[in-house]
């Protein structure tokens, strides 16, 4: 006789809402570092605009992502110019492993990151940053 195996859902995280800085912070084409519940995370606007997070730190060499360019919506690792999608946090690199991204809100000039509680391991997904005005 088989068994039937049950899946169980994973628990979701419960979120936080962190205000991290102003809307200009930020300047155009770069990024932002901050550390938010023990996570080193980068906010960036990219020249359009938009406003988004990603982990700070690449994982090739730990290079401070936040000290990068973003191109289109992409930021570039200022010490090998890796890629990272802004939404997805894909590389361009094969084989070198996708980073966290981070939703984002903006209300009035704050900019808030969501990030999930301690001890959960994976961000919700960055589904969209936010146009700045």
């Amino acid at each position: 006789m088989q068994a039937l195996k049950v899946r169980r859902p994973a628990p979701s995280p419960t979120l936080h809402r962190v205000a991290v800085c102003e809307e200009w912070d930020v300047p155009l084409g770069l990024g932002r570092s901050f550390e938010i519940a023990g996570r080193l995370i980068a906010v960036f606007k990219s020249r359009d605009g938009m406003i988004f997070a990603l982990d700070g730190v690449c994982p090739h060499k730990g290079g401070p992502l936040a000290d990068g360019m973003v191109v289109g919506r992409q930021v570039v690792c200022p010490l090998h110019a890796y890629r990272y999608e802004a939404h997805t946090g894909a590389c361009d690199s094969p084989g070198l492993c996708a980073i966290d991204t981070y939703p984002v809100e903006v209300e009035g000039d704050t900019v808030f990151v969501i990030i999930p509680s301690e001890g959960s391991p994976h961000p919700p997904s960055a589904a969209g940053g936010r146009r700045s005005r």
